[in-house]
């Protein structure tokens, strides 16, 4: 009776402990990740799956804007700055999707007819080392 129980109990916790397992191993990607811009603040919505049994990620937005010129023309050292935004995202089902929003300051004022143009700009997911370029 003994070795029918064992054997019995065998069967049912050793497929189950080999599932959790599977869940916890992720394969992390960028399943989709866009952004719009408003005047000097870029804002990306981004989905992540594959995190497997992860609580959270930290998601680093991060690049250039250019204060150019009507006509287009590249803009000179100081009406380029750098920007980053970073935050803590949960994960649930082994996905996340969240919105980051970064704005830019120039000094001075980045103010029409200038406009700014956002170059560079890449999404990191620092938990898992992958990123996106979202504009060149």
């Amino acid at each position: 009776m003994f070795r029918r129980v064992l054997v019995f109990a065998a069967l049912i916790v050793g497929p189950v402990i080999g599932l959790a397992g599977t869940a916890s191993a992720g394969s992390p990607h960028f399943v989709s990740a866009s952004f719009t811009t408003s005047g000097s603040t870029i804002t990306v919505n981004a989905k992540e799956a594959g995190l497997g049994g992860e609580a959270q990620i930290n998601a680093v937005l991060s690049g250039t804007a250019e204060c150019v010129n009507g006509g287009s023309n590249h803009p000179k050292a100081t009406n380029k700055t750098g920007f980053s935004q970073a935050s803590t995202e949960p994960v649930q089902n082994g996905q996340s999707t969240y919105t980051l929003s970064a704005t830019a300051v120039f000094q001075p004022a980045c103010n029409p007819p200038m406009s700014v143009v956002f170059v560079n700009v890449t999404l990191t997911d620092k938990t898992n080392g992958i990123s996106v370029k979202l504009a060149p």
